[in-house]
């Protein structure tokens, strides 16, 4: 039966959401530490602002830069700069990679051992049982979530995938949404962004866990309730038109939160199962990959459960996202697919062979999709030759 009416949720200790919230970076952090460890993207000058608002707050800073998103040396880099450093807080500040490594070196600081002893499939999973060193996310993009979720995606180049580490004990003490920070993104950067908020607004309402609590995260009944799907729906196109739109960037920013509040506590589906092998082995940007997969996983999900799981209350589900992203009344699934291949165009994201991805690694990609810890909560089994149908047709 869906919704499950047995959940658990969990998110940052506290939110603050707004434009000018980052002003309130110094207040936050005083109480939580005395010497910082600011890990930034690779545009470190995009946090003067931050530092110089810590440093104003008496607290020491040290920066740590990731280029791109994080592998398990990089983290490693992170926690040793962190321990000599005798930094005892740790801020991230950038789009999901930066706040993914700031979470991973955060508690790692606190827990001991490499990253690949915890990290799933591909590491020794062993859990993590204390709290990290406290943690203050900031995201400079409307994308990831992962300033609310309580997993960190680390890239292991010598496994070519990407793999989590999870534990409620990842979750950001302070997380601060300021939609301010976005207005200079490129128009890339927003597609990309943009389009994996979609995913993970349309993924949590759909899967096997989701429940009435995430729910209201994705959609709510309403003219007047504007969260999720209705915030992507009439703000994404805008965004990425006129980045200095701030009510659009509000809005992303605003859907972007609740996605990652969405995801951490009801769960993904096939979209983010491949995205982690496919992340992994290719120089894809993990946006951009999702924003490939998102129409075609849903055309095959839908057929699925039509065929094997005809009284699925999901397919009433996939309903409600098209008149929600159509702004139709009675609009069907179809044409909610549709729509998504409509955006998915007009923001110039291409297919998967554009990041070199070709038939002949199709085979290598599914069975590592298979295995990968979101496609257990996908609305329906799907079985190896509609796995490899959903990656051709994305490429």
């Amino acid at each position: 039966m869906m919704p499950t009416f047995n959940f658990e949720f969990a998110t940052a200790g506290k939110i603050l959401f707004g434009t000018g919230s980052l002003n309130q970076i110094g207040d936050c952090a005083r109480p939580l530490g005395s010497r910082v460890l600011l890990v930034t993207g690779r545009t470190s000058a995009r946090a003067d602002r931050a530092r110089s608002l810590l440093e104003s707050a008496g607290l020491g800073v040290v920066q740590f830069s990731v280029a791109g998103e994080p592998t398990v040396d990089e983290v490693a880099a992170g926690i040793e700069k962190a321990r000599c450093e005798k930094c005892d807080l740790v801020v991230g500040f950038g789009g999901g990679s930066a706040i993914d490594t700031a979470k991973a070196v955060a508690v790692l600081t606190a827990n001991g051992g490499a990253p690949l002893d915890y990290l799933e499939v591909v590491g020794r999973g062993r859990p993590i049982t204390k709290p990290g060193v406290p943690c203050i996310a900031v995201p400079t993009t409307a994308g990831s979530g992962a300033e609310v979720t309580r997993n960190s995606v680390l890239a292991v180049p010598s496994h070519k995938v990407k793999a989590s580490l999870r534990s409620e004990f990842l979750l950001p003490r302070v997380a601060i949404v300021d939609p301010e920070l976005t207005r200079d993104l490129p128009s890339q950067v927003t597609a990309a962004t943009g389009l994996d908020t979609l995913t993970q607004l349309i993924e949590p309402y759909v899967c096997v866990r989701a429940n009435p609590f995430t729910d209201g995260f994705c959609e709510r009944i309403g003219p007047h309730a504007n969260v999720g799907l209705r915030l992507v729906a009439r703000s994404l196109r805008r965004a990425y038109e006129n980045g200095q739109d701030i009510s659009a960037r509000q809005d992303m920013s605003l859907a972007s939160l609740c996605s990652g509040i969405a995801l951490a506590n009801a769960g993904l589906g096939a979209v983010h199962g491949f995205a982690a092998p496919v992340g992994g082995a290719f120089p894809a940007g993990h946006g951009a990959v999702c924003a490939a997969l998102l129409p075609v996983v849903m055309e095959v999900n839908l057929r699925v459960l039509r065929s094997k799981l005809p009284d699925s209350p999901v397919i009433a589900r996939y309903q409600q996202i098209a008149e929600i992203l159509t702004g139709q009344a009675g609009a069907s699934p179809e044409d909610g697919i549709a729509w998504v291949r409509d955006l998915r165009e007009v923001l110039r994201i291409p297919g998967l062979s554009a990041h070199g991805i070709t038939q002949a690694d199709v085979p290598d990609l599914v069975e590592k999709a298979a295995r990968a810890s979101s496609m257990k909560a996908n609305p329906a089994p799907l079985s190896r030759e509609e796995l490899q149908e959903i990656l051709v047709k994305s490429l």
